[in-house]
């Protein structure tokens, strides 16, 4: 048993970091109890999203509230610190980190020491040096920017039924969706639903007006599915007037103009950047050892190799697949994010209590995605399925997954009532700058941003 007082230190609250700190809190519930185990939880945002749901809270299906669940009602056993890690020094068992206090303060950044880490500090977008990509691309990794994308898609619409320049027009309703993983997919497929919707109400905008196009570097979308399902989805999208372009980059997205490789040229107002994601900055900032693609060096027990006291999982590890051939990894997605945990927060109450480690190995369950409402492509257990049953599926799915019975109910609960009333076809963009219409009200102050209407619209 444990005999002296152990501090554990998660560094991330995302997948890895919130189901670590739920097992251990499980596990170790008697050691917390007699105060003989500290677990801190280090995370720049209160919340753990769960991303599968951002394309249906882009699309207005499910309230952003719910998309998030809060860490401090969850890890009720945890010390949770909002803050940034900005460096770790594992040989003397401290990180280096600041929070909004210390902004404030002006004192610089502090430090937390730890006897066991672990790393989860998950990944951000992997972006290529591309002429306009940082001045115009939207991401769509967080909630913050999914609801920011419905509002900017709805803002176009507004723009484009009430300018008179068609080449304004034209740009506004022009979408270029940059990546043929889920989230390209899943957001393309839903938010083009939602505008395919919310064009009725505009008397002067047919779906017909809107182009919809997916760029894809390889010459296929959705690996995970498999081929077959992966050309049905083009297919059906394709259906749907969405131009599919596979084996195709892109070079530039400057002043507003989206250049192709293939030479294609579209004045758009929306990019969408979703092309693939990279480790942390963290990793590079501390002293643990990393394979060639930066991501932590792991052992099958999920510990970081050569390094005692270091634990890693998630898209930061590098983890040995040993269901595939020698010097395979794991993916770096949810599925195997939610798996890891569960071994990773065994191992750790193993590790305190002097007993053996446990191997991670995984079985393929199989994979689905939703490509709008009653739409999607599925490939579970060996069996595929296509459209509705598919995205029944992906419901089914992602709600056994989503965290807490509480995110459960309101989640089924809307879904429930979204299937009986009309979808909301609202933009709040204000919300991204809720203080310029005060601003200008109180002191006249014109906006930060010249492009910026007095409520702060695009």
């Amino acid at each position: 048993m444990v005999k002296e007082r152990t501090r554990i230190l998660m560094v991330g609250g995302g997948y890895v970091g919130m189901y670590t700190a739920l097992r251990l809190q499980r596990k170790l519930k008697a050691e917390l109890k007699r105060g003989e185990v500290e677990i801190t939880v280090l995370s720049p945002d209160p919340y753990m999203t769960y991303q599968p749901f951002l394309p249906e809270a882009a699309a207005g299906s499910i309230s952003p509230r719910h998309v998030v669940v809060p860490l401090r009602r969850v890890l009720d056993q945890c010390r949770i610190v909002i803050g940034e890690a900005r460096s770790i020094d594992h040989a003397k068992r401290t990180v280096t980190l600041t929070t909004l206090a210390t902004e404030e303060e002006g004192a610089g950044a502090e430090q937390i020491s730890y006897d066991e880490l672990v790393l989860a500090p998950g990944s951000i977008s992997r972006t290529l040096p591309i002429p306009g990509l940082a001045e115009y691309a939207i991401g769509f990794k967080t909630v913050e920017e999914a609801i920011g994308l419905r509002n900017h898609v709805i803002e176009q619409m507004d723009i484009a039924s009430s300018t008179r320049d068609p080449a304004i027009r034209d740009a506004a309703l022009t979408f270029v969706f940059v990546g043929g993983g889920y989230a390209g997919v899943e957001a393309l497929g839903e938010l083009e639903d939602m505008a395919r919707y919310t064009a009725r109400y505009y008397h002067n905008i047919r779906p017909e007006d809107m182009k919809w196009i997916l760029v894809e570097a390889s010459n296929r979308i959705l690996p995970e599915v498999g081929e077959e399902m992966g050309k049905y989805t083009v297919t059906q999208l394709r259906r749907r007037n969405i131009d599919v372009r596979l084996e195709t980059r892109l070079d530039s997205c400057a002043d507003r103009i989206a250049v192709l490789s293939d030479g294609a040229r579209f004045p758009t107002r929306t990019v969408v950047w979703t092309a693939g994601v990279k480790p942390h900055p963290i990793l590079a900032a501390s002293d643990l050892p990393l394979n060639e693609r930066g991501r932590l060096k792991c052992t099958p027990q999920l510990t970081v190799d050569g390094t005692p006291h270091a634990w890693a999982a998630g898209d930061a590890a590098a983890v040995p697949d040993v269901t595939m051939e020698p010097g395979t990894d794991t993916a770096p997605n949810a599925q195997h994010a939610v798996r890891q945990a569960k071994v990773l927060g065994d191992n750790i109450a193993h590790s305190l209590r002097g007993e053996p480690l446990e191997t991670y190995s995984h079985k393929y369950v199989g994979s689905v995605a939703s490509l709008g409402l009653h739409k999607g492509v599925a490939h579970v257990y060996g069996r595929k399925l296509k459209g509705y049953p598919a995205w029944f599926m992906h419901r089914v799915y992602h709600l056994s997954r989503v965290p807490t019975f509480n995110r459960k109910a309101r989640v089924l609960a809307e879904w429930t009532l979204s299937g009986l009333f009309k979808r909301e076809i609202v933009s709040l963009g204000s919300l991204e700058h809720p203080r310029a219409e005060f601003e200008l009200a109180a002191g006249g102050k014109p906006p930060l941003d010249p492009k910026l209407g007095p409520k702060g619209s695009s």
